[in-house]
């Protein structure tokens, strides 16, 4: 594959016949995909937990109470413990990954201290875990019609709400994702 066959700042979209329930009915912003593998958060899977919850465990002092009663996302099953942030671009952060002039992904604390304030990012999804594939296994998984690809929308990460951006995202390419049957591309 060259770089242009890679899936970066693009959703991947869990097709209806996908039954892990890890990533069934999920989107996954891919972060980073190349020959080695991909990495990707999934945007659509709220944990039982508040952000505030988040600032308490790691003893941030909280002055944005729309901070504090953010969703948490299950971002996907590796690293659990660990948070990671997909945000809009700005600020200097300790541990920081551009991956497009739309969206960074950071793992540092500061982010947090700052979101915490009110000075952080301006749209922000803090996840716990994220999605991991090794070499060759997410183009694996395309070819045997798991995912659906689509270009990365900005409204659908930030705006939509949590329950409507698995039809949100595949509606960005005009398919309604919920009248796709379960041998669809086996034809």
């Amino acid at each position: 594959m060259n770089d242009a066959t890679y899936l970066n700042n693009q959703f991947i979209i869990a097709m209806p016949s996908l039954a892990d329930p890890i990533f069934s009915h999920t989107v996954t912003f891919l972060c980073q995909h190349n020959k080695e593998g991909a990495l990707g958060i999934v945007i659509n899977k709220p944990v039982d937990m508040k952000l505030g919850e988040i600032f308490a465990q790691m003893n941030i002092s909280v002055k944005s109470l729309i901070a504090a009663e953010a969703p948490v996302y299950s971002g996907g099953p590796v690293q659990q413990e660990r948070g990671f942030v997909l945000h809009t671009p700005g600020g200097n952060w300790n541990a920081s990954m551009i991956v497009s002039e739309d969206i960074a992904l950071t793992t540092s604390r500061d982010v947090l201290e700052a979101i915490a304030i009110g000075e952080g990012p301006k749209n922000y999804l803090v996840a716990l875990g994220y999605a991991g594939w090794g070499q060759g296994q997410l183009e694996k998984e395309m070819i045997e019609n798991a995912w659906l690809t689509t270009p990365f929308g900005r409204k659908v990460l930030f705006d939509t709400p949590i329950s409507q951006r698995w039809t949100a995202a595949a509606g960005q390419i005009g398919i309604d994702i919920n009248k796709l049957t379960t041998s669809a591309g086996h034809g």
